[in-house]
């Protein structure tokens, strides 16, 4: 099965990258903001969508970055084929979730969501100077990290 993951790159004006700092399925994960395809969404509604729910953020979806070009493996279920598509991402308001400083800084509103679905997230900015491959996670994450500190420097 091939499972579809769109994810936004949203670099603020003062040249910090948005990431999101997420626990799930017993992982501590560092990734772009973003998440899967639903059924009969484009890839651009889908961010938009991922953009509300997780932050409540209205953003503007600019050009495409990235789609994966190799296999890649899913890291939570080893029958799923993983496709991610990145774009960059403007907020179109000022973000009002919590942004935190350190990385996987959950709150109490956090850890309850911990506690009733297993899994919880945070958001942080890291500097464009400090921002590099290594700042995330996700082996697809890391090309376009790596991309995209190509492209704007």
């Amino acid at each position: 099965m091939i499972n579809v993951r769109v994810y936004g790159i949203l670099m603020r004006e003062d040249r910090r990258v948005l990431v999101s700092d997420e626990f799930i399925r017993g992982s501590y994960i560092t990734k772009f903001p973003g998440g899967g395809l639903e059924f009969g969404e484009g890839t651009r509604d889908c961010l938009e969508r991922e953009f509300m729910e997780e932050m409540g953020l209205r953003v503007k979806i600019g050009r495409h970055l990235y789609t994966t070009d190799f296999y890649q493996r899913s890291a939570f279920n080893p029958d799923h084929q993983i496709l991610s598509i990145y774009y960059e991402a403007v907020a179109l308001e000022d973000i009002t979730a919590p942004i935190r400083v350190k990385p996987f800084d959950f709150d109490e509103r956090q850890m309850e969501v911990y506690h009733a679905t297993g899994e919880t997230e945070t958001f942080r900015l890291i500097d464009w100077h400090e921002f590099s491959p290594d700042c995330v996670t996700l082996p697809i994450d890391k090309i376009v990290a790596g991309l995209v500190k190509d492209l704007l420097t």
